[in-house]
């Protein structure tokens, strides 16, 4: 598995709208959300199969965070995975022999 990353810079109101657009894309692991001085705000481990329910307060969180500055930096590590595409595991299995025992 590859990962790699990757920064962007957005203005304080399309912050949030990045980020839900980003958790919704299937191959993003992570991501960071830094002020304009470059420190890390906000880091959200992204994990596929992650309902709703679980990611609605990091959403409220980065709402809340785009009011408080102009410039945003998200940086956001990728996986070269995509699912359902030949050779990978199904979401939610465990790799071969990592079982009970």
């Amino acid at each position: 598995m590859t990962v790699t990353r990757e920064e962007t810079k957005v203005r304080g109101p399309e912050l949030a709208e990045r980020v839900k657009k980003l958790i919704h894309e299937g191959n993003v692991r992570r991501i960071i959300v830094k002020d304009s001085r470059g420190h890390t705000v906000m880091e959200v481990p992204v994990t596929v199969g992650v309902g709703a329910f679980i990611l609605a307060p990091v959403i409220t969180a980065v709402s809340a965070l785009a009011a408080l500055a102009a410039e945003w930096t998200i940086q956001i590590d990728r996986t070269d995975d995509v699912i359902g595409e030949p050779g990978s595991p199904p979401a939610g299995t465990a790799s071969a022999g990592a079982g009970p025992g």
